[in-house]
């Protein structure tokens, strides 16, 4: 194993003028967290899978198939040796004997000497931080959360839902694919075609399908109650959002209020496809619309699917990359299900701090 402090480093200046001359011959990895990258990241990078979990596990070892679990593409690029570099950053450490040995970026520079043969690899010194302040030109920066005016947050009704909607002004991205929210946002065909909408996730029972013929549209029909099993439709969720994501489409989810059923399927596909703990997810997503409140049995079921999706990052693809959590659950969409929280999630009161308070979801969502 090579140590970090025998790690090249890479001056700012060096990887501007890479970017500017032949971007495709680097690869750029972003070893910081989910948020730290969705909030800014030097343009082109590629966001590591290597959470807290994920570096617990491996005890000083992880695949490029772990930490690139997302990226295909750029594993086959590396193992080809079509990359001339590749450069890792995290925040802000200064050089490489600066690195913790368990660090995300020590982790990522093991993976990468041990698997992308005939490719340098460096550190970039100063990390995202120093790049930022030379060159901002070359880094993408999340553009600030507009805060709904009053009049805009005001209560809606949908009349084919006879039910009060939270507007907040519009659908909200939580992915350049991927949008958030309500009935009546589905029900508007000038808001759908402004931006760019092709597909409509339905996760309710009783919203109708406005459009039929113009849009692409799937139903998971589940009520807002903490007897619904809506764990057994995320894996069809995702590869249906998925779909859409391939096709170049965009895909709005909703539900009635855009508060619980909706942004479960939302949370579900940033653990899976990001592999980022149901903690980052959430905080993400609120971000971008601030009345998400999923049931407490829906949060059950998202952290039971935190499992899943955390332990196959950890052991199955490092042996098969393109495996899924395996097989759907045996009980059908329909079949009663109560979550119960272990002993050991009800008896740590720093687990999921937003959890201490009732969560409510009053309207229906």
């Amino acid at each position: 194993m090579v140590t970090v402090d025998e790690a090249l480093e890479m001056e700012c200046g060096v990887l501007k003028r890479l970017l500017k001359e032949d971007a495709a011959k680097v690869l750029v990895l972003d070893c910081r967290s989910f948020l730290a990258f969705s909030a800014g990241h030097v343009r082109g990078a590629v966001n590591i899978r290597c959470n807290t979990i994920v570096r617990r596990r491996a005890k000083g070892s992880v695949s490029l198939d772990q930490i690139l679990s997302g990226d295909e593409e750029a594993r086959c690029r590396l193992r080809s040796g079509l990359y001339s570099a590749a450069i890792l950053y995290d925040e802000r450490t200064p050089d490489a004997d600066s690195i913790k040995d368990d660090s995300a970026v020590s982790l990522a520079l093991n993976a990468l000497y041990k698997d992308a043969f005939g490719t340098d690899v460096y550190l970039l010194k100063g990390g995202f931080d120093r790049f930022y302040s030379q060159y901002p030109e070359f880094c993408l920066k999340s553009k600030s959360l507009p805060v709904p005016s009053a009049q805009a947050s005001q209560d809606f009704s949908c009349t084919s839902c006879g039910t009060p909607q939270h507007d907040q002004g519009g659908p909200v991205e939580i992915l350049p694919f991927l949008f958030l929210g309500s009935a009546l946002h589905a029900s508007k065909k000038d808001m759908l075609d402004g931006m760019g909408i092709s597909a409509l996730l339905n996760v309710s029972s009783n919203c109708p399908n406005h459009f039929e013929g113009l849009y692409q549209y799937k139903c998971i029909p589940v009520e807002d109650n903490h007897k619904e099993d809506i764990s057994s439709w995320f894996i069809e969720a995702i590869e249906f959002i998925d779909s859409v994501k391939d096709s170049n489409g965009r895909v709005l989810v909703h539900c009635q209020a855009g508060i619980s059923r909706s942004a479960t399927i939302c949370l579900a596909y940033l653990m899976k496809k990001k592999r980022v703990r149901l903690e980052e997810a959430f905080e993400f997503v609120k971000q971008r619309r601030s009345i998400i409140s999923p049931n407490f049995s829906f949060m059950g079921q998202l952290l039971q699917f935190e499992s899943q999706v955390l332990a196959t990052s950890c052991s199955v693809e490092a042996a098969s990359p393109t495996a899924t959590l395996g097989p759907k659950s045996s009980a059908s969409p329909t079949t009663p299900f109560i979550f119960s929280f272990p002993v050991s999630v009800v008896n740590q009161p720093n687990t999921l701090s937003y959890l201490q308070s009732p969560i409510t979801t009053s309207p229906s969502c």
